[in-house]
C-alpha cells in the first residue's frame, strides 16, 4: 500500500497523529487475502524509498516472519493490518529500508501514520517480552487480551504506556516556552515531563515546571491528550496560568526559556502532528487570556 506523498512546511497545518475514524483496533488476527503488514526493525518501519510504499505480501513473505512475531493491529478502511518485528535489518528487496516514523511525519498519509504509532508500540512489546521479567520463562499470549502471560510464576505483561505532561503557561499576555536539552527538535516548546510512580498528571505539573524553570503555576486546565510512539509515551496537556517566581532554569534539563508575547518575534514552530504545536498555535489564535481545549484533541478521544 503506498503512503501518500505530501510536502509538509513547519508552519502549523492543523494535523495531528492519531488513529482515523476509519481504524477498528483488534485483538485477534482476522482471516484478509491481503493483509497489510507493518515491519519494524528497532522502531523504524519498513518502506520503499522512492514513494514510501509498504511492502506487498509477496515482498513480506520473503523475510520469513515466525507466526508468533505478527500481532494484529486492526482494520483500516476493512482492510486487516497486522505488526512484526525483526532482528536483521535486511530487506526483501533492493529499494526498500527501514525509515523512522519522525522522518515519515508529514510525507506520509496521516491516518496510517497514526495507525502506524500504534503498530510500533505493539511490535515494541511483543519484542521486549519474550521472556518474563520476574522469572525468565518464555512468555505466552494470553488469551481475549494484548497481554503476555508467565505460565510459570504467572506474570502478566501489558503494552507499556509511559505517561507525560506538557504544560503551556499564560502570564498575562505573554507564555513560556523553552529549548529542551534532550529534545530532538532544536525548536522552543512548552514544559513536559514523564510522571513519576504514585504521581498525578496535575501534581507532575506543578513539580516539572518548579523543577525545570523554578515558577510556581494555577490555574491548570486539561487541553488534551494525544499517544506518542516514542517508544511508548501517552501526552496529557495543559494550560497554567503563572503564579510566582523567577525563571531558573535546571541546564540538565533546558537550555533556555524565555516568555514570548505581542510585539515579540515567535520562534520556529515545532511539527504540526504534535499535541505541543496545538498548544501553541491555539495560545496565538484565541489570545493567552484563555487558551481553550484543542477540539481537534477533544473529537478524537
Amino acid at each position: 500500500m503506498a503512503l501518500k506523498a505530501r510536502i509538509a512546511g513547519l508552519a502549523y497545518d492543523g494535523r495531528m497523529l492519531h488513529t482515523p475514524a476509519s481504524f477498528t483496533p483488534l485483538l485477534a488476527a482476522v482471516d484478509h487475502p491481503d493483509p497489510l503488514t507493518l515491519v519494524f526493525h528497532q522502531g523504524r518501519l519498513l518502506v520503499r524509498e522512492d514513494d514510501l510504499a509498504l511492502p506487498a505480501a509477496g515482498l513480506t513473505a520473503r523475510l520469513e516472519l515466525a507466526p508468533e512475531r505478527l500481532h494484529p493491529v486492526g482494520l483500516l478502511d476493512g482492510r486487516y493490518v497486522r505488526t512484526a518485528w525483526v532482528e536483521s535489518e535486511d530487506v526483501p528487496a533492493a529499494g526498500y529500508a527501514y525509515k523512522s516514523l519522525r522522518a515519515l511525519f508529514g510525507s506520509a498519509d496521516d491516518g496510517l501514520m497514526g495507525v502506524a504509532g500504534r503498530a510500533a508500540q505493539i511490535a515494541e512489546w511483543a519484542r521486549t517480552h519474550r521472556y518474563c521479567g520476574a522469572c525468565a520463562h518464555p512468555m505466552s499470549l494470553a488469551a481475549g487480551e494484548r497481554c503476555y502471560k508467565c505460565e510459570r510464576c504467572g506474570h502478566l505483561a501489558y503494552p507499556r504506556i509511559s505517561p507525560a505532561m506538557i504544560v503551556l503557561i499564560r502570564k498575562g499576555e505573554s507564555i513560556l516556552l523553552a529549548l529542551h536539552t534532550q529534545s530532538p527538535y532544536k525548536r522552543y516548546a512548552p514544559l513536559a515531563g514523564f510522571l513519576e510512580a504514585g504521581e498525578a498528571a496535575e501534581d507532575a505539573v506543578h513539580r516539572e515546571v518548579y523543577e525545570e524553570v523554578g515558577l510556581r503555576v494555577h490555574n491548570l486546565r486539561y487541553f488534551g491528550s494525544q499517544a506518542w510512539p516514542f517508544p511508548h509515551s501517552l501526552m496529557l496537556a495543559f494550560t497554567a496560568d503563572y503564579l510566582s517566581g523567577e525563571i531558573r532554569i535546571d541546564p540538565g534539563e533546558i537550555a533556555e526559556a524565555r516568555w514570548f508575547g505581542p510585539g515579540d518575534a515567535w520562534p520556529e514552530p515545532v511539527p504540526g502532528f504534535s499535541i505541543s504545536s496545538h498548544l501553541i498555535e491555539s495560545a496565538r489564535k484565541s489570545g493567552t487570556d484563555r487558551v481553550a481545549p484543542d477540539p481537534v484533541f477533544q473529537a478524537t478521544f
